[in-house]
């Protein structure tokens, strides 16, 4: 776990976060091996078995919980009794119990399980979120490639950036995205569980000039 401008930010492997201040937010919860802290928000990027993971969401969401995602993860949402279940696609903006949750594209330019089928199609309507709480704006790019979309992304304090190759940027493209997002702190992520290694994180790590963070996952 590491505390940034007071928001604590623990990465729980893979894709998911866990950042708490006056509110417990999770991004894409996968894998967990124990008891979790219920949440206020669960962000779910898209439909994958690793991000959408209904085992791992029934750990956290309750009837107090309000679950913000697409809408091919609609249903499933819904089914885990949650208070709520927020529907967006890119470009959407929406504040819940006071957290800013901002949806921004995430889909592969280079990435394919066939000539002309990526694995995360732009047309698909993924997500990226910039979620801002405690002061700070934390974006959680989900998988992605390098995308031009990227430049908008402004503002941002922490960028959770997947480094892994395969289905998501490279450590390569990933250094580049952070030259155009120009976080103050990058933390990789996307590597150790499915696809990619620790030397994915630290190869980023090497080639970006601003402050990096390789965390322990604490599932």
């Amino acid at each position: 776990m590491l505390e940034y401008e007071g928001v604590q930010i623990t990465w729980l492997g893979h894709d998911g976060f866990k950042l708490k201040k006056d509110r417990v937010v999770y991004v894409d919860p996968y894998q967990l091996q124990s008891a979790a802290e219920p949440a206020d928000v669960v962000c779910v990027t898209h439909e994958h078995f690793d991000h959408l993971s209904v085992d791992d969401l029934k750990k956290v969401v309750g009837p107090h919980t309000t679950v913000v995602t697409i809408a091919a993860c609609a249903e499933a949402a819904k089914g885990l009794g949650p208070r709520a279940v927020r529907v967006v696609k890119p470009g959407d903006r929406i504040v819940v119990e006071g957290v800013t949750i901002e949806a921004v594209p995430a889909y592969n330019t280079s990435k394919f399980r066939a000539p002309g089928q990526p694995f995360h199609p732009q047309a698909d309507g993924k997500v990226g979120f910039v979620i801002g709480m405690g002061g700070i704006r934390i974006y959680h790019a989900g998988d992605t490639d390098e995308i031009p979309e990227m430049a908008a992304v402004v503002g941002v304090d922490v960028a959770l950036l997947p480094v892994s190759g395969t289905y998501v940027m490279t450590a390569a493209e990933a250094i580049t995205a952070c030259g155009a997002i120009r976080p103050k702190l990058a933390i990789p992520m996307h590597y150790g569980a499915i696809v990619g290694s620790a030397a994915d994180a630290e190869a980023f790590k090497k080639g970006v000039t601003c402050r990096v963070e390789i965390l322990k996952p604490e599932p």
